[in-house]
């Protein structure tokens, strides 16, 4: 018979540019005409064809046990209607398994999306509402080809839950 998980609660900071600096950028609105420049999302698609959707999300909670990572590219999320939402980061690494002592999490407001470096590890998106559709940036492939995911639950019988 196995142990029943050990639950961890990891506290999820209001996100801003300097916080989110090792996993990736915060995007936040500009004046249209404004130059390109740093302060814009820094992309990295260039591995395949980019695929820009609307993903819908039901009820995520804020528990999770399992992490991704996409070494290929870059990714965009952010969410409609100006819903709040929640994810969990780990710097970029090429490693089975992100370092559990960076895992950090943020909250983010609905009126600015993240740019996830190549490589970060990421838990979510997580939210409390009941449905929430959100603005993806990725390859058409992602998913299938470029999606590495290590299971908390697997290798320290450990779930994770974000408080704020």
């Amino acid at each position: 018979m196995s142990k029943p998980a050990l639950l961890k609660q990891l506290r999820a900071e209001w996100i801003t540019p300097e916080r989110f600096q090792p996993y990736g950028q915060v995007i936040t609105p500009s004046e249209d005409g404004k130059p390109y420049d740093r302060s814009d999302a820094q992309l990295n698609l260039q591995n395949g064809v980019p695929r820009f959707y609307i993903m819908r999300l039901h009820k995520r909670g804020r528990k999770f046990h399992k992490i991704t990572r996409h070494s290929q590219c870059t990714q965009c999320l952010g969410s409609l209607e100006g819903k709040d939402w929640f994810i969990a980061v780990a710097p970029p690494s090429e490693a089975n398994e992100p370092d559990l002592e960076k895992l950090a999490a943020f909250r983010i407001p609905g009126n600015c999306f993240i740019k996830l470096e190549v490589g970060t590890w990421h838990a979510g998106p997580y939210f409390e509402h009941d449905v929430v559709d959100f603005y993806n940036l990725e390859l058409s492939d992602t998913n299938i080809v470029d999606h590495f995911t290590h299971s908390f639950l697997k290798s320290h019988n450990l779930e994770f839950e974000l408080c704020s």
